[in-house]
């Protein structure tokens, strides 16, 4: 599709985040069992299940513009998960699996902080201030997550790696 208006531009990104969206519902399983510290474990669990009420969120935005949910291959999100593939199949120390594994969820946390804040940004040029209002709610979310991951890095993950 030819980019011809900004709307044009916010419904080809969010259709790409969309995706990225569900590719991560299919990534965070693996990682959860490839994790050992029940505290990151935990972390990545109560990220499905915000990611599972974000993909609602966008669908409910795509309702709002009057379209139709669908999905454009996110190939940014692809490559993020795929590192995390090759962490989870190249092994190694437990404790070092799970600081390897932190930061590529932080990875994938900071790519759809940036999506989230540019499709905010596009959706209040746009005027569409209740649109707006929620990706900026799901940009907090992301934010929140990104936040609590470090907090765990720093306190004990990259602690138990040295």
């Amino acid at each position: 599709m030819k980019m011809q208006s900004l709307q044009d531009l916010m419904l080809d990104v969010l259709k790409d985040t969309y995706d990225a969206e569900h590719q991560i519902t299919k990534a965070l399983p693996k990682m959860i069992t490839a994790v050992k510290s029940p505290q990151l474990k935990k972390a990545f669990e109560t990220h499905l299940h915000q990611t599972e009420e974000q993909i609602r969120t966008v669908e409910s935005i795509f309702e709002m513009l009057g379209e139709k949910p669908s999905r454009k291959k996110c190939d940014g999100m692809a490559g993020l998960l795929k590192e995390g593939d090759h962490i989870i199949e190249e092994g190694g120390d437990p404790d070092v699996l799970d600081a390897s594994l932190l930061a590529a969820a932080q990875k994938v946390e900071h790519y759809e902080i940036s999506a989230y804040g540019t499709l905010r940004t596009w959706a209040n040029q746009l005027g569409h201030r209740d649109i707006a209002l929620m990706f900026d709610q799901l940009n907090r979310q992301e934010e929140e997550t990104d936040q609590l991951l470090t907090q765990l890095a720093e306190s004990r993950i990259n602690q138990k790696a040295q």
